[in-house]
């Protein structure tokens, strides 16, 4: 294998099909690597994928694992851990999420300012891993740079964007819609399942962040809406051709 990226992309529900722009060099199933979980949710494939994506070498992990399949903090954030020995120095982050924001459609995208863990334990919780201090600032998780490239691309490409704070909640139920007003309160403009341990963890060891959110429904004003996996699968495949341009475009020009 000739690729040695610096980059990987977490690619989250629905999202998978980015690896389609990837010049593909080589794939490994998870089941293929020592320690690695299984994920157990549809439209999570379950591989890591080494090629190029806009020209430069990258890393790109095509499922992930949450808390609420039964898996530990560590065990959720164990792939970030992989990478940092593998050489990656940035960390891009996608996924669909849940509107709070009246502002919001569904099919925005929204480039990711800030987040709020509401989740019920830390992945930093124990024994520090010396990859990074035993008390690690998180004022900046989201790298300022890196959002300022994407607004460009984003206004160059007449690509609209949003750009707000994403909490995440243990799940696996939607929220309610009283949640959701509760959630908008507290400052999040999309609510999702999955990210905040994985960005907690690449600040740990001092990765770069980006992240981005299909916003996928919308909760908490107006009348309230059944939520299926299926419809928010669908809704962040409409939208992934544009997250995937402005991915393309960071790598680019980063």
């Amino acid at each position: 294998m000739t690729t040695k990226p610096e980059t990987a992309i977490i690619l989250g529900s629905g999202l998978g099909r980015l690896t389609e722009e990837i010049d593909i060099e080589n794939e490994i199933s998870y089941t293929e690597i020592p320690n690695f979980p299984v994920s157990t949710v549809e439209g999570h494939s379950g591989k890591l994928i080494f090629g190029k994506l806009g020209g430069k070498d990258i890393l790109a992990m095509q499922g992930r694992f949450h808390y609420y399949e039964g898996y530990s903090m560590q065990e959720v954030t164990f792939p970030v851990r992989v990478m940092h020995e593998l050489g990656i120095k940035n960390l891009f982050v996608s996924n669909a999420a849940g509107g709070t924001n009246p502002a919001f459609h569904v099919g925005d995208l929204m480039i990711i300012e800030d987040q709020i863990n509401a989740l019920p334990e830390n992945p930093l919780r124990g024994k520090n891993i010396p990859t990074g201090p035993r008390f690690p600032s998180m004022h900046e998780p989201y790298d300022h740079e890196f959002i300022r490239i994407v607004e460009e691309a984003a206004k160059e490409h007449n690509i609209p964007v949003q750009k707000g704070v994403y909490l995440a909640t243990q799940g696996p139920t939607y929220e309610t819609m009283a949640e959701y007003r509760m959630f908008r309160s507290w400052g999040g403009d999309a609510i999702g399942m999955s990210t905040v341990p994985e960005v907690i963890v690449a600040v740990h060891q001092g990765m770069r962040v980006f992240g981005m959110s299909i916003i996928t429904d919308l909760g908490g004003f107006g009348e309230a809406v059944k939520v299926t996996h299926e419809e928010v699968t669908a809704a962040a495949d409409a939208a992934q051709p544009k997250m995937t341009l402005l991915m393309k475009e960071l790598i680019q020009r980063m």
